[in-house]
């Protein structure tokens, strides 16, 4: 089955340019199937770029999707962007009632501006204690995973030397995982922070299984299993162009970034970039929506 966006999204004619299928919503209306609605809140700068990275995931899936991209009022978009959240984005107030088998936060770029000192942290957190009844299953990434650690277990991150950019292998801690069936011993991820979580507080906390970790980066990949959620660290997301991009940015900027490691054949940053981690990305996120369509109930009132 195929992904239901928007119309008009920008994503649309990308994603059909690939073979991913997308579906219209009269096309959907007719098929008697109850969709899995997965939301997207989308915290980055590039909201198209990161949308149409996600719904790709997702529309890879042989199951119904119907992704609603979601944005936070007290979060100010740019004024390039303000135009493409009013066509496609709802907001989260606006959705407070409905109910989700699948949610997705994405990273933001903010650094170590404190959690609390984040202009939209209070209606964040609001968002976050609502997924706790109205969201099956969440998906934290990258800063959100930071951010929901930090909220639900209060559990700090701290500054690298040098930013953690690239990609890495990351190894596979629980083959059983139904969220890593088919990805192997070994897992490339892209990692582009400055910043990381405390991993003795996580390894030392039973409620969560570290799934994924680089001896290079650390922990890629977290498991809550009581509470369904699941915290990645990283980008499996990332496009194949996405570090070559950013690395680019840095330069212009006067900055002297890292090269990115394992990334570009032979550290030529004049070659095309590898995408080893693409069939892993894929991979991983069709098993959380075969996860979430296994144990998710047709209606359903409670997470419990």
């Amino acid at each position: 089955m195929p992904i239901r966006i928007p119309d008009n999204l920008p994503a649309r004619p990308i994603l059909e340019g690939e073979g991913v299928r997308v579906m219209s919503r009269s096309t959907a209306i007719r098929q008697d199937i109850r969709p899995l609605r997965i939301g997207l809140l989308n915290l980055m700068p590039n909201r198209p770029e990161t949308e149409t990275q996600f719904a790709r995931l997702l529309g890879g899936s042989p199951l119904q999707i119907e992704l609603s991209l979601v944005r936070l009022k007290s979060h100010q978009p740019t004024e390039r962007s303000a135009a493409h959240l009013d066509a496609f984005y709802r907001d989260w107030e606006e959705l407070k009632e409905e109910r989700f088998d699948g949610f997705i936060v994405t990273g933001a770029p903010l650094g170590m501006v404190p959690f609390e000192e984040v202009t939209y942290w209070a209606e964040l957190t609001a968002l976050l204690d609502w997924t706790e009844d109205h969201v099956f299953a969440p998906v934290f990434v990258c800063w959100g995973a930071m951010a929901a650690m930090h909220y639900f277990h209060g559990i700090d991150r701290t500054r690298l030397e040098r930013k953690a950019f690239g990609v890495y292998q990351h190894t596979n801690h629980k083959t059983g995982s139904p969220y890593l069936t088919g990805l192997g011993a070994e897992v490339p991820m892209p990692v582009s922070r400055w910043t990381t979580i405390d991993a003795a507080a996580v390894e030392g906390n039973d409620a969560f299984d570290v799934l994924l970790s680089s001896e290079e980066t650390g922990i890629g990949l977290i498991e809550e299993p009581a509470k369904r959620r699941l915290y990645i660290l990283n980008h499996l997301e990332y496009d194949r162009a996405t570090l070559r991009e950013e690395y680019k940015r840095d330069l212009e900027r006067g900055e002297e970034p890292s090269l990115p490691a394992g990334y570009f054949p032979g550290d030529d940053p004049s070659q095309m970039p590898l995408h080893s981690w693409k069939p892993y990305g894929h991979l991983f996120f069709t098993n959380w929506v075969h996860e979430i369509y296994q144990n998710v109930p047709f209606e359903w009132t409670s997470t419990e």
